[in-house]
């Protein structure tokens, strides 16, 4: 038997279905990287990677045919020419490009996806202004990188991680002016970018002994967290959705039309003759597990009638700066005033994170995008009925939780496929 293996590296752990040549799935497993000792980055992920992979039974690693993986959208980091990270990553929501914000609008075309103080290209742009390179590094995502350790070949990425990085999926290129707008006396070595899918190398032979994948399992180019999310959710049909809850809010729209505004930090990922626009927020479930257990989330939810609406008005963040609907990294977090009873308050949140959800929607489509017409949901939050239940009142369609949720899922439908077209998964 043939199997595929998905695995999701999120902002919390990482994980691994597989999955036979019918969808269903044989084994699943976890890690979390609050478990991780170590305190470097680097470490904590190739450890995770291992760990997900060890905790499948040897008798199913040895039918593993094929695996793709994903990662979290504009997490990057700087390697050199053996693959070794030379400092920490620079997280998916870190916000330190905007201190090249002006060198960033200079070479840029006008409301492009890149005009971000979170995207890829802003993160390279800050190392080459503040930490300057004296030798040829390659600058990768966190997927390619995790990818490389599998297969080896380092400098391989994917057109749905590469887009905040300036790559032009009309063309299937890197830019003129991105090329020359990061031209300098060392310059850093940009992935190779394919098309998701598309098969890169064998496992490497070292890791097929340790593991015991056969000899022919191959590594194919992965995609980011959400839309391994959004793949494996079922979607089929131009003005459906899928909101992913997770530590961040991300919103993506199968949609007829493209839209890319980075104003509001609105952008398309090509999917097929289609395109999923979307964005992501910073609000989300990580704020929620700020304040509350995942006991007391369950327990203030009940406490709360969803068709009633919360009069408290917030913007929550755990710290200031947000990507979509507003994108400004200097947005201040909104939690005041707190009310004693912690079910109000939790009751608060959850409105005002419905709200800034049903905004982003509304926005995709005032910018041309296919109406609405259904929300599946992912993530940890698609498990709260209440929640779903507030949203289904501010977004005014159904709001459904899809049979499978996890994006590792999705990331074994990639494998599946391998090197058919991405539009093959499900359209």
């Amino acid at each position: 038997m043939n199997l595929y293996l998905g695995i999701d590296f999120g902002t919390t752990g990482a994980r691994s279905t597989i999955i036979d040549s019918q969808g269903t799935i044989h084994c699943e497993t976890e890690y979390t990287f609050a478990d991780a000792q170590q305190p470097e980055l680097p470490s904590v992920w190739q450890n995770a990677l291992w760990a997900v992979i060890e905790q499948i039974p040897a008798t199913i690693r040895n039918q593993v045919s094929a695996i793709a993986l994903d990662g979290t959208s504009s997490t990057v980091m700087l390697c050199d020419t053996d693959g070794i990270p030379v400092c920490e990553p620079i997280l998916y929501n870190d916000a330190r490009g905007a201190a090249v914000t002006q060198t960033l609008r200079a070479i840029a075309p006008a409301n492009h996806t890149v005009l971000s103080a979170t995207s890829s290209l802003a993160k390279l742009l800050w190392w080459q202004d503040f930490r300057g390179f004296t030798s040829p590094l390659y600058f990768l995502h966190q997927a390619d990188w995790l990818a490389f350790l599998l297969h080896g070949k380092l400098g391989i990425s994917d057109y749905h991680n590469a887009l905040k990085l300036g790559f032009d999926v009309d063309t299937l290129c890197y830019p003129d002016w991105l090329i020359q707008g990061i031209a300098g006396p060392v310059t850093p070595k940009l992935p190779q970018v394919v098309a998701p899918g598309t098969p890169v190398g064998k496992v490497r032979v070292e890791l097929g002994d340790r593991f015991g994948f056969p000899r022919h399992c191959t590594v194919y180019a992965g995609t980011t967290d959400s839309i391994a999310a959004f793949l494996a959710s079922g979607v089929n049909s131009p003005g459906e959705a899928v909101t992913s809850l997770g530590s961040t809010l991300a919103v993506k729209l199968l949609s007829h039309t493209r839209v890319d505004d980075s104003r509001y930090g609105i952008y398309s990922h090509k999917l097929g003759d289609l395109w999923l626009v979307g964005g992501a927020s910073n609000t989300g479930g990580a704020v929620l597990r700020h304040f509350f257990t995942d006991a007391e989330l369950h327990n203030y939810s009940t406490q709360i009638d969803p068709e009633q609406e919360s009069l408290l008005d917030y913007y929550p963040l755990l710290k200031k700066g947000d990507r979509f609907p507003i994108n400004d990294p200097n947005l201040p977090p909104r939690l005041e005033p707190r009310p004693t009873d912690s079910a109000e308050f939790l009751h608060g949140l959850l409105e005002s994170i419905a709200r800034i959800e049903a905004r982003g929607y509304q926005l995709l489509q005032e910018l041309g995008a296919t109406p609405l017409t259904k929300v599946y949901t992912a993530g940890g939050g698609a498990r709260n009925a209440v929640w779903s239940a507030i949203r289904h009142r501010y977004l005014k369609v159904p709001v459904v939780t899809p049979v499978q949720t996890a994006a590792a899922y999705g990331s074994a439908l990639l494998a599946k496929q391998g090197s058919q077209s991405i539009l093959d998964i499900r359209f």
